[in-house]
């Protein structure tokens, strides 16, 4: 299929990101590459965007989509190995950066991708292909105990301790070979009033084992650290995030950044000597509006915070 995916907050992520028609860009989480095709048309022929991305299928469709632009260029790769990826081009700072955090549209339709818990596929959820641990793996592999773990820490299921007594049972005499088999074995470890709540109930865990098999939260906080130490003055760095656990790290991360005095409000002067690299611009999160969310209902749990380098 097509790679697909609609943009989400693309007009304030443009406003934003206060683009420099001559200034060095990069967008981390390429995708289809829709936001970036918004960006390019804001950039003269000076300015320059660099694509990142884990998927070789998001690689390549953007590289058909972007083909008018010159000044356009890709790297296969995990955008939270920014600082290498700029060394090699030889960039010693960038004027932005933009992260979309979710899952694309095309690996949430493409079933054999194993990232839907709507489509049957074998398990798999690797956002790069090539990376050696797939939710098979997590799924037959993992201990029971580290199982609940990841099912309370990255999907904050209730029903984590059965779930994962229900996967471990099963696998005994079976291996878990596909999403919708998966699906069958979390139900029967549900209570029935679990079952007819609104949301899936295998929702929760498949966002669990896609989170530990791509490392999307372990890698997150040095991701916004280097990030933000990459940007030029008055750079920006805007992340759209798509459920709490994203947004928290991402929000501590610039309270961090943007630093606080922590001197007792007696003392005359500031003797902690905390540093500060920039400052927040979003101290409440950009949500999608109503008409977004009705064209886009995808879009519905996205947040973007924004900060600004600043160090003069």
């Amino acid at each position: 299929m097509d790679f697909k995916h609609k943009s989400v907050l693309l007009e304030e992520c443009l406003k934003n990101l206060c683009i420099q028609p001559d200034g060095i860009y990069v967008d981390g989480t390429l995708g289809g590459g829709g936001h970036s095709y918004e960006i390019l048309k804001e950039l003269s022929d000076k300015g320059r965007l660099i694509g990142i991305d884990r998927d070789i299928e998001a690689i390549n469709a953007a590289k058909e989509r972007l083909k008018e632009f010159k000044n356009f260029y890709t790297v296969h790769d995990n955008h939270a190995n920014i600082i290498e990826i700029l060394k090699r081009l030889n960039i010693n700072g960038v004027d932005g950066i933009l992260l979309d955090l979710g899952v694309s549209s095309y690996q949430l339709d493409e079933a054999s991708r194993g990232f839907s818990y709507m489509n049957d596929a074998k398990l798999d959820m690797r956002m790069n292909r090539e990376d050696s641990i797939s939710a098979y793996d997590v799924v037959n592999k993992y201990s029971e105990d580290k199982l609940v773990h990841i099912f309370i820490d990255y999907g904050e299921e209730r029903y984590s301790k059965s779930i994962a007594k229900k996967i471990c049972d099963i696998r005994k005499n079976k291996n878990i070979e596909t999403t919708l088999e998966l699906v069958d074995v979390i139900k029967s470890a549900m209570p029935n009033k679990a079952l007819n709540e609104k949301q899936h109930p295998a929702k929760r865990v498949f966002q669990a084992i896609r989170i530990e098999v791509n490392e999307e939260l372990t890698k997150l906080k040095d991701a916004v650290v280097d990030s933000v130490n990459v940007l030029n003055e008055l750079g920006r760095l805007a992340i759209i995030t798509f459920h709490s656990l994203e947004d928290k790290i991402v929000k501590h991360t610039y309270e961090e950044l943007e630093g606080r005095c922590t001197c007792p409000k007696s003392l005359p002067v500031c003797v902690c000597n905390y540093k500060s690299l920039g400052k927040i611009i979003t101290h409440k999160p950009i949500i999608p509006c109503d008409l977004e969310v009705n064209i886009n209902s995808r879009a519905r749990s996205a947040k973007l915070r924004v900060f600004e380098k600043i160090t003069k």
